[in-house]
C-alpha cells in the first residue's frame, strides 16, 4: 500500500475526439504494462473502471473543447493537474471537427442531426491550449506511440521531452526516401508539417496530408506557390490545409488566402 502511494499519479481525459490518441496509450502493450509499474493509472476510462480522486502528477487530454461543459470540465482537469500534456490534433489544434469555425455551426448541425434543438454545442472548436495553461503540446492525428512513451518518461523524470521541431522532410532524408514532390510532382505537405510520423505516406509514394500540423516554422506560402506550379488549383489549395489540424494558426491563414470569394477567413 505504501508503494503504490509513492508511485506518481497519470490520468488521461477525453474531450471531443474519435478516441485515436486513446487507443494509441492502449497499443503501447508491453511498454504499457511497464507504465503502470512506475506509476498509478488513477483515471482513464477508456481502460479502466477505477477512479482515485485527484490531484494527479501528469493528465493526458485528448479532445477539443466544444460545448459549454467542456471549458468548465478542462478548467477542472487543469486544477486538479499538476501537469497536463495535450495529445493530438484534436486536443493541440481543435482537430476536424474545427471546420465549423469556418462555417454556420448552425447548418451543420441541422444537417448531421435529427433533432438538432436538442444538440447543445459551441460555434467554435478550440484546443485546449485556448482555455488553460499547457505544459507540453503532442502532435498527431493519432499521436505516436514512441513520442507518447518519451513525454511520459520525460515527465516522470522531471525533464523536457526530447521531441524534435524540425519538419516531416527531415524525416524523409532519414529514412533514405527520394522526395516524392521532386521525383513525381506529387503535392506534399512535408515541409511545412511537424515531423512525428516516421514520413509514412512519402515512404509510400504519397504526399504528407499534414497530420502532424505545422512545424514550428513554415513557410506555407511559399509552398503553395510550388503547388500551384505542379497544378493545383485554388479550390484545392484552400482544402489542403483543412483537414486535421484546419485551425493551426498557420494552415487556417494560408487556407484562408485561397478561400472562395465572400468566405470569411476565421
Amino acid at each position: 500500500m505504501g508503494a503504490d502511494a509513492a508511485r506518481p499519479t497519470l490520468a488521461v481525459w477525453k474531450f471531443a475526439s474519435c478516441d485515436g490518441c486513446q487507443l494509441t496509450v492502449l497499443n503501447c502493450e508491453d511498454e504499457l504494462l511497464e507504465l503502470a509499474e512506475e506509476v498509478e493509472i488513477a483515471y482513464f476510462p477508456e481502460a479502466t473502471r477505477a477512479v482515485v480522486a485527484g490531484p494527479y502528477d501528469l493528465s493526458l487530454v485528448e479532445g477539443s473543447v466544444t460545448t459549454a461543459d467542456d471549458a468548465v470540465r478542462i478548467r477542472q482537469v487543469r486544477q486538479s493537474s499538476r501537469r497536463l500534456v495535450t495529445i493530438g490534433a484534436c486536443a493541440t489544434a481543435g482537430g476536424i471537427q474545427a471546420l465549423r469555425n469556418f462555417a454556420d455551426v448552425a447548418e451543420f448541425r441541422a444537417a448531421v442531426y435529427a433533432q438538432p434543438e436538442y444538440v447543445e454545442t459551441l460555434a467554435t472548436s478550440t484546443p485546449i491550449a485556448a482555455h488553460v495553461p499547457v505544459d507540453f503540446e503532442l502532435r498527431g492525428c493519432p499521436i505516436d506511440r514512441v513520442q507518447l512513451l518519451e513525454v511520459v518518461a520525460a515527465f516522470l523524470q522531471r525533464r523536457r521531452p526530447r521531441i524534435t521541431a524540425e519538419s516531416v522532410c527531415v524525416e524523409c532524408k532519414r529514412r533514405g526516401n527520394v522526395c516524392v514532390t521532386v521525383a513525381h510532382g506529387t503535392p506534399c505537405l512535408g515541409p511545412v508539417t511537424h515531423a512525428g510520423c516516421g514520413a509514412l505516406c512519402p515512404s509510400y509514394d504519397r504526399g504528407c496530408y499534414g497530420c502532424f500540423g505545422p512545424a514550428d516554422t513554415t513557410n506555407t506560402r511559399s509552398l503553395s506557390g510550388r503547388l500551384t506550379e505542379l497544378g493545383m488549383p485554388e479550390r484545392d489549395l484552400h482544402r489542403v490545409f483543412r483537414t486535421f489540424n484546419a485551425a493551426a494558426p498557420a494552415f487556417a491563414e494560408e487556407s484562408a488566402r485561397h478561400a472562395p470569394h465572400g468566405e470569411e477567413a476565421s
